[in-house]
Parts: C-alpha cells; sequence; structure tokens
C-alpha cells in the first residue's frame, strides 16, 4: 500500500505544471522539456516574443507596422500577440493588417473573413489586395493556364511582391510575417538539399496552399515531422543549425537591386514576378519556369522572332538555373 501511495503521489507530482505548480500540466514543450499548464504557457510565449522584440530592437515608437495576415493560425497568432503587447508594453507602434487575395475559390475567400473577424477584434485597419487588382489574374486563372506541377512558383512569387506592394500602398515602414518553428525549418532543410547558400545564410534571419499538391517543401515536412517524432527537439535542432551556419567570404552573394520594370526589389534586371507575367500575358506561361528554349512565334501579339531567344527567357534562365550555380559556395558549421 505504501508503494502505491508513493507512486501515486509521485504522478500527481508530474502532472502538475512546472511553473506554477498548482495548475495540471496540459502540455510539453520541446524547446524545454517542462510539462506547463495553458495559462503558463501563454505567459511564457508572451514573454518570449517581448523579449526577441526588445532585444532586437524591431519597433520604434511611431513606427507603421502592417502584419501579413492570411487568415490561418500562424498569422492570426501573431497579429493577437503584437496587438496585445503594443497595449501592455507601449511600443507606440501603429499596426495594420495586410491580407492577400490570391482568388482561390472556395479557400481564400473563407480565410479572408477570419482575417476580417480579426479587424474588428483586434481593431486594427486592414487592407486587402489581390492577384487580380496587381497582375491582372486570379490563381484560379493561372491554374487553369499552367496546370498543377508549376503553379506554385507563381503563387509563392507572385504573393511576396503582393506583399510588398500593400505595404508600399499602406506606407508601412516594416512588414512582419508569422511563421512556426516547422516552417523555419523546412527552409533550412530546402535550401541545403538545394544547395542555395545565398538563402540559407538568411532563412533563419528574424529580419529580412491549396493548388501545391506536389511541392518540394511538402516533402521536407514529411521528413522533419517523423524526426519530430523519433526526437521532440529535432525541429529547433535544425534551425539552431541553420542560425550556426557561416557562409565562406569567398562565395558569391546577390546584390539587391530593383527591378528595370516594375520598380520593386529584385536582384536580376527583371524581377520573377514580372518575367513569369510577361509569360502569362504572351500565352507563354512556361516562359520563366525551367530551361531556356529557342521560342518559333508568329509575329503577332506576344510573339518572337522565329529561330531567336526571347530577352525574357535569358532573364528568367538566371532567375531559375544559375542561382545554384552562381551563388553555391562553402559553408563551415
Amino acid at each position: 500500500m505504501a508503494t502505491m501511495e508513493k507512486a501515486r503521489r509521485r504522478t500527481t507530482a508530474s502532472s502538475l505544471c512546472a511553473i506554477c505548480n498548482q495548475n495540471k500540466a496540459a502540455l510539453k514543450r520541446p524547446k524545454t522539456a517542462q510539462q506547463i499548464c495553458r495559462e503558463c504557457f501563454y505567459s511564457v510565449f508572451e514573454d518570449e516574443i517581448h523579449n526577441v522584440i526588445t532585444e532586437n530592437n524591431l519597433f520604434k515608437s511611431g513606427e507603421r507596422v502592417a502584419i501579413g495576415a492570411s487568415g490561418g493560425k500562424d498569422s492570426t497568432v501573431l497579429a493577437y500577440v503584437l496587438s496585445k503587447l503594443n497595449h501592455v508594453h507601449n511600443y507606440g507602434v501603429e499596426f495594420f493588417l495586410l491580407s492577400i487575395d490570391e482568388g482561390i475559390s472556395g479557400y481564400r475567400d473563407d480565410s479572408l473573413e477570419t482575417v476580417k473577424r480579426n479587424e474588428i477584434q483586434y481593431g486594427l485597419p486592414l487592407k486587402i489586395v489581390s492577384y487580380k487588382d496587381l497582375y491582372g489574374w486570379t490563381m484560379d486563372e493561372i491554374v487553369k493556364a499552367i496546370g498543377l506541377k508549376n503553379n506554385c512558383t507563381f503563387c509563392g512569387v507572385f504573393r511576396r511582391q503582393a506583399l510588398d506592394r500593400g505595404a508600399s500602398l499602406l506606407k508601412v515602414d516594416k512588414l512582419v510575417t508569422g511563421h512556426n518553428a516547422d516552417d523555419i525549418a523546412e527552409t533550412v532543410l530546402l535550401n541545403i538539399l538545394r544547395g542555395d547558400i545565398a538563402r540559407l545564410g538568411r532563412c533563419t534571419y528574424i529580419t529580412t496552399g491549396i493548388y501545391s499538391p506536389n511541392a518540394y517543401r511538402g516533402f521536407a515536412r514529411e521528413f522533419i515531422k517523423d524526426l519530430e517524432r523519433i526526437r521532440p527537439r529535432a525541429i529547433l535542432d535544425i534551425i539552431k543549425s541553420g542560425e550556426n551556419f557561416r557562409i565562406a567570404t569567398s562565395t558569391k552573394m546577390p546584390e539587391q537591386g530593383t527591378c528595370e520594370r516594375c520598380g520593386y526589389i529584385s536582384s536580376q534586371e527583371w524581377c520573377k514576378a514580372c518575367v513569369l507575367l510577361d509569360g502569362l500575358n504572351r500565352g507563354l506561361p512556361k516562359l520563366g519556369i525551367g530551361r531556356t528554349k529557342t521560342i518559333n512565334g508568329g509575329g503577332g501579339s506576344g510573339g518572337v522572332k522565329p529561330g531567336t531567344k526571347s530577352r525574357l527567357s535569358n532573364v528568367g534562365m538566371k532567375e531559375s538555373r544559375t542561382r545554384s550555380r552562381q551563388y553555391s559556395g562553402s559553408v563551415d558549421f
């Protein structure tokens, strides 16, 4: 009986929160291996975010900051936490919600309704910009033109630039986006597998969908989840390894400039968004994807001279093919 009573007491003690030692533990944090209650988790989570903000001087009083809001859990948590911390700690920052409408029927419509509710709940002004308004195409229309295989390229490139354009329309000083540890670990692995040294060097910096059944990221996600089942800290260890990478000084890195056509950020003469958009408008949606080919076109709208290589094909090749060759180099651990 005495042995059973001791075992019962140990079980009861181990099920209590390791922080407050009063409430029942609700989860085990992979980061610390602590079993903690819901209330303590909220508290330490918000405290850690506040510490990151203050230690890295992320915001200054009077700044206008846009929060990338998709309606998903990551961006919703980000909007909630920043709104709360701004009020509690008096950052003096004016936050806005910025959402991108890709034009995916039955998918983005629902998530935008979530963002609209967040606008009311958190009292943050909302700006929605759409692919249709910015590029003249919706993702549904792009998929009809390109198919399911390469559509992720269009969606990712257009969304990143749409956020930049939306931020410009709001005249904000900074744009913040929400990512969980899985996202960052996947990005580290993808850049290692691709040999993309330029992106590997910045993918862990603190500053810087429905149409993806064959996305390369999905394989990285599955691999990471397998690792996590074996070792819960695996995700955080991958992120830490990404932070510890040192790029060799001999490695040639891309130089940030502006696109000659649209004026937004690009390391090439034409940004990837303009290359892809021009291909769509020419009726050649694969123009900016893959290897350069000689395009035999007529003299009509959007055609190029027979037997010649279009200038856009060469630009597209720079973006898609030479990145791993031009920016590859040594990585020290």
